[in-house]
Order: structure tokens, then sequence, then C-alpha cells
């Protein structure tokens, strides 16, 4: 493993987060629900905000340097690169658990997320535990009837080619979720952004950021089965590269209220990363590498008003094995956790822990396919999923990580 072209990030709705989006809907769900966060691995969860130190700068051999006073800079949080690397980002204790924005830091380990690594990053070890959520079900739909996940017909670069997973370390262990390529309008044709849930690179109220965060597009293309992955090379596992995140960013509200379970902070359970290539620069763009990205529809119009919708991701959790790519395709329905906050889309789907993330596609105004939601949450016992309502919020996160990446 050789360290290479550290990168860092920071990020908390700093456009998005903090103001107050409308009440699509007035109501919560009377039921006993265990609802998880459906990211796998030991634990899960999101990403932040604004910048504390100056960007990186690129060389002409397109490494990335770090300047010697962002060291310094870090050296104050408790970080230092060199002992990063040789394996400091394993030290989990509370006063380095960074959890404000400024500290997010996410430097690139080439190589350290080998086949066998992505392999392995797996489901909890553990069950979630059930929590109520109880309240007024008048705008809650009825239960959906399942829907069975349909495997996506390979190579996955063909059927969907803006679909990833996303690997990330916690406290406990390599963790799962699923992400989507999505357009940049300050850098059209050439996008190195990605949408993904908040719990997918921050803990929530209980923690803080997840390490590590790398982006894999059309993971294990092929859809080879586990038995052959084991001596299957990187560059079929990984057919497009690995793409580091170099800055991401969530909701102010998930990271004050996001929990694993109960559904908190679920309505604002979204998170966008900007990645780079973790073996250096071609000069192409994560866009220009998969040949497509999908546009962000927000404030797309409630659930009654869409006919389908179409959610795309790597489940892990048992039956799955989070090696392979499924959809679920289903009509809408509203899920409201709480009557202050925005309801969420609901659909059924059999996809479990580890779909986290992955992109729910609709038509859009134009009638072409958009991005409308990310799965968040699930029962522990599978059966639906939920995502949440694309509203003022989640636009700010958005539109911050495109502005600061104007141009380049």
């Amino acid at each position: 493993m050789r360290f290479n072209r550290p990168t860092f990030a920071a990020h908390r709705g700093r456009s998005g987060g903090r103001r107050t989006s409308p009440v699509f809907a007035a109501a919560a769900v009377a039921a006993a629900l265990a609802l998880t966060a459906t990211a796998c691995g030991p634990s899960e969860n999101n990403a932040g905000d604004k910048p504390s130190a100056p960007a990186a700068s690129q060389s002409a051999d397109g490494k990335i340097t770090v300047p010697d006073d962002l060291k310094e800079r870090l050296k104050e949080h408790g970080i230092d690169l060199e002992k990063w690397k040789n394996g400091e980002w394993k030290n989990w204790d509370k006063d380095k658990w960074l959890r404000e924005a400024k500290d997010f830091v996410n430097p690139i380990i080439e190589d350290l997320w080998d086949p066998d690594r992505m392999r392995d990053a797996e489901q909890p070890d553990k069950p979630v535990e059930e929590e109520d959520i109880s309240g007024d079900e008048g705008v809650t739909d009825p239960t959906p009837k399942v829907v069975e996940a349909k495997a996506v017909s390979t190579p996955y670069h063909d059927n969907a080619a803006e679909a990833g997973k996303v690997f990330f370390d916690g406290p406990e262990g390599s963790m799962v979720c699923s992400a989507t390529v999505i357009k940049d309008p300050k850098n059209p044709g050439k996008s190195n952004m990605v949408w993904t849930a908040g719990h997918c690179v921050h803990a929530g109220k209980e923690g803080g950021w997840y390490r590590n965060i790398a982006f894999v597009p059309s993971y294990n293309n092929g859809g080879k089965p586990t038995a052959e992955l084991e001596n299957t090379p990187k560059e079929q596992i990984a057919p497009f590269g690995v793409w580091w995140g170099d800055w991401a960013q969530t909701s102010d509200q998930w990271i004050s209220q996001g929990a694993a379970t109960g559904g908190q902070g679920a309505p604002y359970d979204f998170a966008v990363l900007h990645v780079t290539p973790e073996k250096g620069s071609s000069g192409k763009s994560l866009e220009e590498t998969v040949g497509s990205a999908l546009p962000v529809e927000f404030n797309a119009p409630a659930a009654p008003k869409i006919s389908s919708m179409t959610a795309t991701g790597y489940p892990a959790a048992p039956p799955y094995d989070g090696q392979k790519l499924f959809q679920c395709e289903d009509k809408p329905g509203r899920l409201s956790i709480k009557a202050n906050e925005p309801t969420m889309y609901r659909i059924g789907c059999t996809m479990t822990g580890g779909s986290s993330g992955g992109g729910w596609v609709a038509a859009g105004q134009d009638g072409k396919p958009a991005l409308v939601s990310n799965t968040s949450i699930g029962p522990v016992t599978a059966g639906w999923l939920a995502g949440p309502r694309l509203g003022v919020e989640a636009k700010g996160v958005f539109d911050a990580v495109s502005k600061k990446f104007a141009g380049r």
C-alpha cells in the first residue's frame, strides 16, 4: 500500500442547511417500525460542509501536493499525514473522530480499496434495534406491496452507467453504500459530482465523518458471482477506476439529528461527494470517464403525481451479498415521520442494507430521466424503502459543491 496525493474535504450544508423546508405533509407513521438507515457495514452514516483550509494544489504530473501551512493546521487538529498514512486513520478516539465540517479529512491512500477489501465491506454484525415512530398517519399512505428487486443486466455500464458503489471506514470496520454520478451545471459535460445518502459519509448526531470515502462506478461490471471475485483483477471489479472524495457535503439536519434507527434525520438524509481519481489525473472527469451523468430534479412532484420511480443499488445484507446491482420500480407513496418535517417518498422494494444512497430516478420536467431522491431508510425486515423529497436544503448542498469546483 502506498500513500499518494492527499485530498481534503469539508462541508455541512452551508448553503442548504439551517433553512426550513416547506412541510409537504403533516403527519407521522402510527406504527412500530424497525427503521434503519440502509448503509451496510459494522456501522453507518454521513457528510458535511465548509472549508477550513486552502486547497491542495496539483502539479504538472497530475499529483496533488499539500502546502506546508495546511499540514501544520492539520497537526493542530491532531492529524499528522505521515502517521495517518501508516494507520493513524484507524484511531477512532472520540477526540480524533472529528465531527465539524472544518475537520473533515480524506487523504488518498492508494490501493487501500483493493478487491479483497471492497468485497469484504458488508452488512452490520448485528440487527438494528427497533424503535417506535408514532403519530398521525393522515398523509402516510398504506404500506406498499412488496416489489422484488431485479438484477440489472450486465454489463452494468450498458444499463445503469451512472450507478456505483461507495466504500468507507467507520469505528467498527469497512462499510458500503450506493451512489449516482450526477451532472454539474458549473462543469457541463465534465462533472466530478456523486449523489449519495448523508449517512454514507457522516455518523449523524452520535459521531463524525467517516474515513477513506471512495466511489467505484459500475462496480463488478460483469456481475460475477462472489466466488469468482476472489481471483478477479481490480481492473474488472473497478473498470472505471476508484475515485476518492475530495469534498463532501450534507445537511445540517442530518449532522445534528441523524441516527441509524428510528428514522431520525431521514427526510434530510442526502449528500454530495466531489471526487478525484485515485491514480492521478488522466485529464478526464468522472462524467467523461463513465460516459453519463444524471440531472438532479429538485422539488419534484408529490408522490401521487409520479407514475413510476426506479431505485438502483448494491444491497449487501442477506439475502444479498453486495456484489451485484439491483433495481426496484414502483409507483411511489408517501411516508411522514414527523409532522414538522418533509414527507418522504416510499416504494415497495426488497433491497436491503448497502442500497443506501442509490439513486431514485423518475421522468423530469423535460420527460427525460432525472434523479429525484435516494435510498435512505427501510424496515429491518425489508419490503419497502423510503427516500427524501429533495427541496431547498438539498439544492443548497448541491449548489455549494458545484460552485466550489466551478471551472475545475
